[in-house]
């Protein structure tokens, strides 16, 4: 209760300076308007890059569509310029034709010598081609270029713009988190010689009066872990909670958005506990009569399972009753519904792996894709995503959700082929026969590294396919379709070179973690 009031009185105090500041960035933008377009993308670019663009949608929607409408990339606009022009375009949604680069190649085709000169332009280029579809040889040929020179010209950079190079490299801007990617370019911006005081001390308080926020959240939800105490209950489960909560900062960070935090933490809490059930805890028999009773979800079929299994399933249907609650104050009620129908396929496709397993079945692999595209849990992520976002998570949304969109279902390959990817030694070692990489060998007879291979080759492809969707006209909110890229995000982070993220925080999410729930930034 202490720090629940201490945290208010900050929280009050960064507010009041964000909306002196925030007016001052205003003005700037609505300034900008009468600029030159390059200087106008800059500011643009910033904005969005510190993570403060939701402060001022409308004004930069309203510059971005002038940009789209008026000039394309000028002829005479250098590499920087006309790959700036070209990712914001696209980020926005607008479909801006990648010919706009020809101009940069040599009459055989290869990127001009000065092209690998110019390290600024080479990291815009690199930027820009994570937008790319299928089809697009010259954006393909674009991110292999730049990557091996901007790899080779790393150590002969000043030292602030190699650190820009070394960090762009590691973590692709477009597969980012936005949250982790706004920390890092507030130290970038802040050596920026052009910086813009008011936005950088904007920038500063929003993240600030954001971790504040967040960080009373997860008070909450751990609190709510803890009286469930499943650590001392199922101790075979991992206790992650805190990189439970962490996804959610993934999702969105926006404090209008902070009811879904706490719904989706609690999510991928109980789906984490209810992995861990069904990998490596529960017999065949135990697990079918857990699964009949969540098909069933009736509290009174409690005493029928064993004892360990009971506090887990009635924190399960205590929890859906808790969204239940929630959605019918806001009037929807049928929210909550879909929800547990997705929580519902999950359980019994993480069944029907445990049966594969524990019989040593090695399915096809379009069998197998079938139930572990659900057992990735990303129809029961988007779900729980969607009921923090009702002002625009309508029926349809939900019923747009269950046809299994392109978008969502490019999400759930990135996410079951680098899972893959990820546990494939672990599993493996464990005995477990039915993975990806073991169908995908046996029924295409390939090597192990084969398989990897056509793997990333189908992450890459459900990028394209991500990218392609935000481009299209959608019967739902764009809001919506970029939780699902935002999903997919979390997943490139977590899982970074193929390691295991989630099981093993220390290797990637720890050094997130700390940056944005413990330590502030310096205002």
């Amino acid at each position: 209760q202490l720090l629940g009031t201490v945290l208010i009185q900050v929280s009050e105090r960064y507010a009041k300076e964000i909306e002196v500041q925030k007016e001052k960035v205003r003005s700037t933008i609505l300034a900008a308007a009468g600029s030159n377009q390059v200087e106008k993308m800059c500011l643009i670019d910033a904005v969005q890059r510190l993570g403060v663009a939701s402060h001022f949608e409308k004004e930069i929607d309203a510059q971005l569509e002038q940009i789209f409408a008026g000039e394309s990339a000028n002829t005479d606009y250098d590499l920087y310029t006309v790959a700036l022009h070209f990712r914001l375009c696209r980020q926005r949604g607008y479909n801006v034709s990648c010919s706009t680069f020809e101009k940069f190649k040599d009459s055989s085709g290869k990127f001009k010598p000065a092209v690998a000169s110019d390290p600024r332009g080479m990291l815009a280029l690199y930027e820009a081609s994570q937008l790319r579809v299928k089809g697009e040889d010259i954006l393909d040929e674009a991110l292999e270029f730049t990557t091996t020179h901007l790899e080779s010209c790393e150590l002969d950079l000043n030292p602030n713009f190699a650190n820009q190079v070394k960090h762009a490299l590691y973590q692709q801007l477009r597969k980012g988190i936005p949250r982790v990617e706004a920390r890092h370019f507030l130290s970038v911006y802040e050596d920026d010689k052009s910086k813009n005081e008011s936005l950088l001390k904007l920038a500063k308080l929003d993240f600030n009066f954001l971790q504040l926020l967040h960080k009373k959240e997860l008070c909450e939800v751990s609190r709510w872990w803890k009286d469930l105490d499943f650590v001392s209950k199922l101790p075979y489960a991992r206790d992650r909670m805190v990189e439970c909560y962490f996804w959610t900062l993934g999702l969105y960070s926006e404090p209008r958005y902070s009811l879904g935090r706490i719904i989706v933490a609690k999510t991928v809490a109980m789906i984490s506990v209810l992995d861990d059930t069904y990998d490596a805890y529960g017999t065949v028999e135990e697990l079918q009569l857990f699964t009949d009773s969540v098909e069933r979800w009736d509290i009174s079929v409690i005493n029928q399972l064993p004892e360990y299994m009971k506090p887990l399933y009635a924190a399960l249907l205590g929890l859906y009753d808790g969204f239940e609650e929630e959605m019918t104050k806001q009037g929807k009620s049928y929210a909550a519904c879909y929800a547990r129908e997705h929580m519902k396929d999950l359980v019994k496709a993480y069944n029907t792996e445990a049966k594969w397993f524990l019989a040593g079945y090695l399915p096809r692999f379009d069998e197998y894709m079938d139930i572990a595209s659900v057992t990735s849990t990303n129809f029961v992520l988007a779900s729980a995503c969607f009921l923090g976002m009702a002002e625009v998570a309508t029926k349809e949304a939900y019923d747009w959700l269950r046809t299994k969109p392109k978008s969502l279902m490019a999400c759930v390959t990135i996410g079951r082929l680098v899972d893959d990817i990820a546990t494939y030694e672990v599993e493996k070692e464990r005995g477990q026969l039915a993975t990806g990489i073991e169908c995908y060998m046996k029924e295409h007879d390939v090597s192990k590294e084969e398989a990897i291979s056509e793997f990333k080759t189908r992450i890459e492809d459900a990028w394209k396919d991500l990218n392609e969707e935000l481009m299209k006209p959608t019967s739902v909110s764009k809001h919506l379709v970029i939780r699902i890229m935002n999903l997919a995000r979390l997943l490139d982070v977590t899982y970074k070179n193929f390691d295991d993220g989630y099981t093993h925080p220390e290797k990637v999410l720890k050094a997130h973690v700390l940056k944005l729930l413990v330590n502030p930034v310096d205002v």
